[in-house]
């Protein structure tokens, strides 16, 4: 193949590709479900990482390559967002009209919030007293409440279309993986 039908068969990828603004699950010809199949989207990723990747425009046209780059940072945006929990639930808020305001609206149930000055402080003793087993056992149970949270939040969104009432969840479950990363940086700073 000469260059001329090489750069041909790679525009023709980008050229094919919807223009205009989609939002994360038709990026991925996916449903917008909170319940998110994992599978189908790892595979509309690599499919579209194959089609734009900028490897296959290295010798195309200037336009070209950038639309490429600009392709292939908005797919890795989109596809980072889907697989977090706490993206994907805002993301299919926001395409839903409702704002979850977590930069504005820092208000939580008094309960919850103790809970959580409760863990900071064990996980701040853990560290201090270097003690992975019990680490480990904040993250277990860490891990338990994030995931019964999911599944509220699954429950609102994809059972019940109760966008408004999946803000709380969300917002507790956004809680809760800040702490499961203070949990990382623990373990970090016993090492």
């Amino acid at each position: 193949m000469n260059a001329a039908a090489a750069r041909a068969s790679t525009s023709s990828g980008l050229s094919n590709l919807p223009r205009g603004l989609l939002n994360h699950f038709e990026l991925f010809n996916l449903e917008p479900a909170y319940a998110i199949n994992g599978a189908a989207l790892e595979q509309a990723y690599r499919d579209l990482q194959a089609l734009i990747h900028p490897d296959r425009y290295a010798q195309a046209a200037d336009a070209e390559r950038l639309a490429s780059l600009q392709l292939t940072t908005r797919v890795n945006e989109a596809y980072r967002a889907l697989k977090d929990p706490v993206q994907r639930a805002r993301h299919i808020l926001e395409l839903r009209g409702v704002d979850v305001a977590f930069e504005t609206n820092t208000q939580m149930p008094t309960d919850f919030l103790m809970q959580q000055l409760e863990l900071r402080e064990e996980l701040e003793g853990a560290v201090h007293k270097k003690n992975f087993a019990f680490l480990d056992s904040l993250r277990s149970n860490l891990s338990k409440k994030k995931k019964s949270l999911e599944a509220e939040i699954g429950q609102r969104i994809d059972g019940e279309q109760d966008y408004q009432g999946a803000v709380d969840p969300v917002r507790k479950l956004m809680f809760l993986q800040k702490i499961d990363d203070e949990i990382d940086a623990a373990y970090e700073a016993i090492e």
